[in-house]
């Protein structure tokens, strides 16, 4: 499986608060990100995968929630996360 619970904790740990803090905004958002990256690598060689290509748009809707909503609370976190995954809008 391409992600492990030590990938997530190593992502909650960097991006978070610290380990245990899953639920913030800038988490979810960097967790999307590794998925997105990761079924986007797979669709590169599986094309006709359609329900990949469902899951990707979903994640990447979910993920441009995520930002609208911390660019309404925060525009500095939004900024730093932003930059920080390289994530253009």
């Amino acid at each position: 499986m391409y992600l492990t619970a030590e990938k997530k904790q190593e992502i909650f740990a960097r991006y978070g608060k610290d380990a245990t803090n899953t639920g913030s905004s800038e988490s979810q958002v960097a967790l999307f990100s590794y998925r997105i990256n990761h079924l986007t690598e797979h669709l590169k060689s599986n094309r006709n995968d359609y329900g990949t290509q469902k899951a990707l748009l979903k994640l990447v809707g979910k993920r441009r929630r995520l930002l609208d909503y911390l660019k309404d609370i925060d525009i500095n976190r939004y900024r730093e996360i932003i930059k920080e995954l390289n994530i253009r809008k």
